[in-house]
């Protein structure tokens, strides 16, 4: 059991992060002392303030921009760069040298996240940055300003959790926790972000809520953050005499948040300025985007406030003279979210999908369906059979006949539910599909802390970790698999069919090992060896071993390739070494695969290949 005595909860946000504490000192049972730090940050060049959200913004300045002593930090001296609040609000007015949503770009498939490649669309002479760096240094920050704070406990000595979307894959979860690494996070736990929402909420209640939700309820948990829409469904179940939560689907990766809903807003003022004869560029439309980021938090929190002025700097020397000046209307704010982000559906809706051009340029994978009432409907969809081998539910696992997974609870996470339209627009439209299918209405928990919960979430679930108050249940999210190439003759114009094997089962729980397959095989030494691999959050029956000939374009989704370089030493180059292949999850969260060679006790690491199309 850790000696430690702090669990401190880390939010790495895409648009804000936050640090929780639980005192396990002066906690007992679920009795908890929680606080928030405020986390010390430029909000100006030279001025320190202690607020309780870190922006997720980083702003690298050119070297004559700032006097000496405008970045100095209470902890450190000059420093090159900013994080926070000024970097936020500096580089809302200079964007070129602006890196913001470093998360989302940490989970991109498609480039290499160890590469200086941020800001992506910056001039060569600004320096760039690493999605990895990016998230080093706000997590940096973090543990500066609790060492500033708390000289007696230092942060290296206490227990870290740090949040990830439910939705991130193996190479992603890899990536944050090397992140969390090289920040100096000793002792680190990953933990899915729905699941540290629900445990504020719990924690929040002192006990209580156990009143209001019971066995057999369904609590489906939406989070809609920065840059992604994380589903998850967790269920209230009974054994030996004791309620538990097991959390039993996560959703697809859905990127889809608040930076799709500002660039929105920002095509919206962008539209309003050319019909009254000025016209925004590019710089000036991101720079407009920045803006609509800060007007509609401003909104979504201030009900007082009907509008928020905008001024975009022009590019030149002369910046008042220049600059371009409206405002952004609660009605257009209103019209834009309510309507192009959650729009009233049935449940039979999905996402869809248009024809992409042959060209596009780099950026940011986003789904290309905005609705998120749409991936909602689709989400339960696929998850109509997730219940049928959950013991303890105290019912039929689902209703005859039903189309989609029937909730029964909701608890929403994400700044963009402070807006009750939002909150009504989804409860609606749920409890219509339910209604039509005549089941009972879904119900709202309130009390949610939509900025904090998953930062406090977080702290407590490293109190929970010692034994103390009620943990989530549920393992890995999906269970993975690796492409096998049938032996097979070459036949022109036809590629070698495959089968997927199955290394991790779903629902392995963290410290925990996957038995060996009897499947062996044959690797190359000396080089680089490539695998396909999938996942699956739909096949719950696999076990390791199992070997699939055929699957739904539903059932399994390609992820990151995973690769293994092993030793020539002792070998000769280009031998083909027999070998099997070993999953754990570990007690940090991420999944591990080794390559274990015949009749040796050596075991090299299978690594996931974060370079995206790099290795093309």
């Amino acid at each position: 059991m850790s000696d430690a005595r702090y669990s401190i909860g880390i939010d790495l946000g895409t648009t804000h992060c936050a640090l929780s504490y639980v005192d396990t000192s002066a906690s007992d049972g679920e009795k908890t002392t929680q606080g928030v730090l405020p986390v010390a940050q430029l909000t100006g060049p030279g001025a320190i303030d202690n607020l309780d959200l870190l922006p997720s913004f980083l702003y690298l300045p050119h070297p004559d921009e700032l006097a000496a002593g405008d970045l100095h930090l209470p902890w450190t001296g000059q420093r090159e760069f900013a994080v926070g609040e000024f970097a936020r609000s500096r580089g809302a007015a200079t964007p070129i040298r602006l890196v913001s949503s470093a998360k989302s770009w940490l989970c991109h498939p498609g480039v290499d996240r160890r590469a200086a490649i941020l800001p992506n669309d910056a001039p060569p002479e600004v320096a760039r940055v690493s999605p990895l760096e990016s998230s080093v240094r706000f997590l940096t920050h973090l543990r500066e300003a609790w060492d500033h704070a708390h000289p007696d406990a230092p942060f290296a000595q206490q227990d870290i959790t740090v949040t990830i979307p439910a939705s991130f894959d193996p190479a992603a979860r890899e990536l944050t926790a090397e992140a969390a690494d090289a920040a100096g996070y000793g002792r680190m736990t990953l933990l899915e972000e729905p699941q540290a929402a629900l445990y504020s909420w719990i924690q929040k209640s002192s006990g209580d809520w156990r009143k209001q939700v019971k066995v057999g309820d369904i609590i489906l948990v939406v989070d809609v953050g920065g840059g992604t829409t994380d589903l998850s469904l967790i269920a209230v179940i009974e054994r030996e005499g004791n309620l538990e939560l097991h959390r039993v689907a996560v959703g697809e990766h859905i990127l889809l948040g608040g930076d799709n809903m500002d660039l929105a807003l920002a095509h919206v003022v962008a539209r309003k300025l050319a019909a009254q004869g000025t016209q925004a560029d590019a710089w000036q439309l991101r720079a407009l985007t920045y803006a609509c980021r800060s007007a509609k938090e401003t909104l979504l929190s201030d009900p007082a406030s009907d509008t928020v002025p905008l001024v975009v700097p022009s590019r030149g020397s002369k910046l008042i003279g220049g600059s371009i000046r409206t405002e952004l209307t609660r009605a257009e704010l209103t019209q834009t979210i309510l309507e192009g982000f959650f729009p009233q559906v049935d449940s039979a809706a999905r996402p869809v999908s248009r024809a992409r051009a042959g060209l596009t340029q780099l950026g940011l994978p986003y789904a290309q369906d905005a609705g998120i009432t749409r991936h909602l409907a689709a989400f339960l969809g696929r998850q109509v059979g997730a219940l049928a081998e959950l013991e303890g539910l105290g019912h039929p696992a689902a209703p005859e006949g039903a189309s989609f997974l029937h909730p029964t609870v909701v608890l929403f996470n994400g700044g963009v539910f402070k807006s009750p339209l939002l909150v009504e627009r989804i409860m609606g439209t749920l409890n219509g599909w339910l209604t039509a299918e005549g089941a009972a209405p879904a119900r709202l928990l309130e009390g949610a802390d939509l900025d904090l919960a998953v930062a406090r979430g977080a702290a407590y679930y490293g109190y929970v970790r010692r034994g103390q108050g009620v943990r989530i249940r549920g393992g890995t999210a999906r269970a993975y698999y690796i492409a096998i190439e049938s032996a097979m003759p070459a036949v022109p114009g036809l590629e070698p069919p495959i089968q997927a094997l199955c290394v991790a089962p779903f629902g392995m729980e963290e410290g925990t090992e996957a038995e060996l397959p009897t499947q062996e095989f044959g690797l190359v030494v000396g080089e680089p060896v490539h695998f396909r691999f999938f996942g699956s959050s739909v096949r719950r029956q696999d076990q390791v071993g199992t070997l699939l000939d055929f699957w739904g374009p539903d059932e399994l989704q390609e992820l990151d390739e995973i690769q293994a370089t092993l030793p020539a030493s002792g070998r000769s180059a280009g031998e083909v070494v027999p070998v099997k292949l070993h999953a754990r999850v570990t007690e940090a969260g991420t999944l591990e695969l080794e390559a274990v060679p015949r009749g040796t006790d050596e075991r090299w690491k299978v690594e996931f290949d974060v370079r995206g199309n790099a290795n093309a």
